[in-house]
């Protein structure tokens, strides 16, 4: 997938505008069969019993332990559930709901018919297109928003980002008017620092090991948090109800005067103590260089912190998005000490 095209950071603007990504190298599952909609919802951490036609989800796939293995990009069509996966050659997902199928009337195809275009609004980019809606505008049923913005002010509230699903000669199509300057065009590098903007985290960069939705707010848009059991559901109760994810998403405002900028994994250091990792960075066109961190829960929100690069200590600012205080919402009144 092209990262720019000459100027990522003009491209942000052009996204903003109309322009499309071409995703293309993320592949399309077709999911069909008429166990598709109750066997899929026994696994994931959203509910989509009920769905009809039309509707987009998005999900996780949780470990035993509430870990996040997967984020998966559901559309519901007529006949079939259509899978985007989040990132292109991630085999492990369709080996492991092969896997999971045993008595089930369930069939997975791989559609290489078909085609991703990225795109802000829900404008069709093609007639025939299929609109994924990205629901991180808002927090879904059943989820739960940690990060303490009023109603309208939290920055992904403005995100309409969308994923549309077109026949390959459609794709084409859009190439040719790409090429005869017909179409606006941004690469994936404008998309991630407008995503990093909106708090948006994503599998392959926030999915760092031991992840559990509610350490970068994951609640908001693919957990549904009393459709019943699935996989990892104890750990995302109980954390949610008793107690603390032990670590957060922060937002970092870096200092760009000397032009050195991090790279996922990254550390993240307070003094000379390393709090967290850097999951993903953007130059964005407003703010300049950002990017997404995780560091541990106990770090000082109003500490200055340091970003160790390739080439030396980077100044961060951080912005927070789940406080310390996330998690710990059942109000358990303390029993009295004999």
């Amino acid at each position: 997938m092209p990262a720019h095209y000459g100027n990522p950071i003009a491209e942000q603007r052009k996204l903003e505008q109309g322009a499309i990504v071409d995703l293309s190298s993320l592949r399309v599952f077709e999911i069909a069969g008429t166990d598709r909609i109750s066997w899929l919802d026994s696994m994931l951490s959203q509910s989509i019993l009920g769905a009809q036609p039309g509707q987009s989800f998005e999900s996780l796939l949780l470990d035993p332990q509430g870990r996040v293995e997967h984020q998966l990009k559901l559309y519901i069509d007529t006949d079939a559930v259509l899978l985007i996966e989040a990132f292109a050659g991630n085999d492990a997902l369709p080996e492991w709901l092969g896997r999971m199928i045993f008595m089930k009337d369930v069939q997975i195809t791989h559609r290489e018919d078909l085609r991703v275009i990225g795109h802000f609004g829900s404008e069709k980019v093609y007639e025939t297109a299929l609109v994924w809606q990205d629901p991180w505008a808002g927090i879904v049923d059943g989820g739960y928003q940690y990060a303490e913005f009023k109603a309208g002010e939290h920055p992904g509230d403005s995100w309409n980002w969308t994923e549309q699903i077109v026949p390959i000669a459609a794709f084409q199509e859009l190439l040719e008017k790409a090429a005869n300057g017909e179409l606006k065009v941004a690469g994936t590098l404008a998309y991630e620092a407008l995503r990093i903007a909106a708090y948006r985290p994503a599998q392959g960069a926030e999915t760092i090991e031991r992840l559990i939705p509610h350490e970068v707010d994951w609640m908001r848009s693919a957990v549904h948090l009393t459709k019943g059991c699935y996989r990892g559901q104890e750990t995302v109760a109980k954390v949610h109800n008793l107690g603390h994810p032990p670590r957060r998403l922060v937002l970092l405002q870096l200092d760009g005067t000397r032009s050195y900028y991090p790279k996922h994994g990254d550390e993240v250091l307070l003094g000379d103590k390393s709090v967290g990792v850097i999951t993903s960075f953007g130059n964005h066109h407003d703010f300049g260089p950002i990017a997404l961190a995780i560091v541990k829960r106990n770090t000082d929100v109003d500490a200055a912190l340091l970003v160790q690069t390739d080439n030396g200590l980077v100044d961060a600012a951080q912005e927070v998005i789940v406080p310390p205080s996330a998690g710990s919402t059942a109000d358990i009144p303390k029993l009295p000490r004999l």
